[in-house]
């Protein structure tokens, strides 16, 4: 059932892993930019050289690549607040984002969110029929005047399709002829090289992801990024640091090393991935189960959803990948109130960097249809483990 998905992962991965190395050698990497800074960090070599790497790899103008960028959803906020001002509106294309950003665009508590600076966030769910879908975005961007398109590539927890480049690119310019101006905005987390091209590659002005899911290829150990036109970059990096600093200075303490390694080994990395979720959707399809996307569909991200229809298959589920984890494999995960989301959220990640979902991890929030949503697998040998554990689990219950 595997085989023909596999061959096209292969190919994919081939193409991806030339595309990162041709960015290496035209951008002169050497041992000096693995060296480390402290302080300020000004002239670090290998902070500017590792932009320019993830510039070339995702053909954009230029990038932010930084170890101080907790998490995606970090690197979501800094990209919003660094292009958006007061009175701006926000037209989110694919429905409402990613839970944790739920706060992010407006929070009951005086935090500071976008609604707090008089920043509108309007949602458009996402429609399959693409002739429907590219009409009501027409029709939202014809009544209002919009400064940021938002994208978000992967499903989330919901269960409808991740976009493939082809379909972001059908949004891009079909919002572009209503508005060259506007501004197209792609969360790209778990999306990265799962295509041959990546959203800014076909016009988006920034792309923004987190360097413990693909990029980051397993090896580093927290950070974040952003791709895209220079300007936007630098509005981005002075909200980060401040402005009039913007990109200049950040102490990399070391760490350059693992983010140029993680970067070269992230389409392999995601190879591995992109075969662990083939293999889930496979054995589930074959025990019944409804899974999304279908064995034989097309990936544009890492992620594989089970829909499991009860409380316990979920978190029996969880406990089998736990399981079959290379670390904390003894551990039971157990549901909770985790910060950011709405409703209890079980997490099973026996993983080397917490959290990391470039590794074998399984989550889901305690609600119906109660499906589980696995990512990652470092390597597909061990991956397929946790999946048959997890199987095994549901068997028994």
């Amino acid at each position: 059932m595997c085989k023909k998905q596999f061959e096209k992962v292969e190919i994919i991965s081939e193409h991806n892993q030339q595309k990162v190395l041709k960015a290496f050698i035209d951008s002169g990497v050497s041992e000096s930019h693995f060296a480390s800074t402290t302080g300020y960090g000004y002239g670090d070599r290998g902070r500017e050289k590792l932009d320019e790497v993830f510039a070339k790899i995702f053909g954009a103008q230029d990038a932010l690549v930084r170890s101080t960028i907790v998490s995606g959803t970090h690197a979501l906020t800094v990209a919003l607040f660094g292009i958006l001002r007061p009175f701006d509106k926000v037209l989110s294309v694919t429905g409402k984002p990613y839970d944790t950003l739920n706060d992010v665009i407006n929070s009951k508590n005086d935090f500071g969110c976008l609604n707090d600076f008089k920043i509108e966030f309007d949602y458009l769910e996402y429609n399959k029929n693409e002739k429907e879908y590219l009409t009501e975005i027409k029709n939202k961007m014809s009544k209002e005047k919009y400064k940021v398109i938002y994208i978000q590539r992967s499903r989330g927890y919901t269960l409808r399709d991740s976009l493939s480049v082809a379909k972001i690119k059908k949004i891009i310019d079909c919002a572009k002829n209503i508005d060259p101006n506007v501004i197209v905005m792609v969360d790209n987390c778990y999306g990265e090289f799962t295509e041959k091209d990546e959203p800014s590659e076909v016009g988006a002005d920034l792309v923004v992801g987190s360097l413990i899911k693909n990029p980051g290829g397993g090896i580093a150990r927290t950070g974040g990024y952003i791709a895209g036109k220079s300007d936007l970059i630098e509005k981005c990096a002075c909200r980060l640091t401040c402005p009039g600093i913007g990109k200049e200075i950040g102490a990399t303490l070391g760490i350059n090393r693992e983010l140029f390694m993680g970067i070269f080994n992230a389409p392999h990395a995601v190879a591995e991935a992109l075969k662990t979720a083939v293999f889930t959707a496979s054995v589930f399809e074959i025990m019944g189960y409804e899974v999304f996307p279908k064995s034989d569909d097309n990936r544009c991200d890492i992620v594989q959803s089970v829909v499991l229809r009860s409380r316990e298959a979920l978190i029996n589920f969880c406990k089998g990948i736990q399981q079959g984890s290379p670390v904390d494999s003894f551990v039971s995960p157990e549901p909770w109130d985790m910060p950011g989301y709405e409703d209890q959220v079980i997490m099973a990640a026996g993983t080397f960097t917490l959290g990391s979902s470039i590794e074998l991890s399984a989550d889901g929030p305690l609600r119906d249809p109660y499906a589980v949503w696995v990512q990652g697998g470092l390597n597909f040998h061990t991956a397929q483990i946790g999946i048959l554990f997890a199987a095994e689990k549901i068997i028994n219950q």
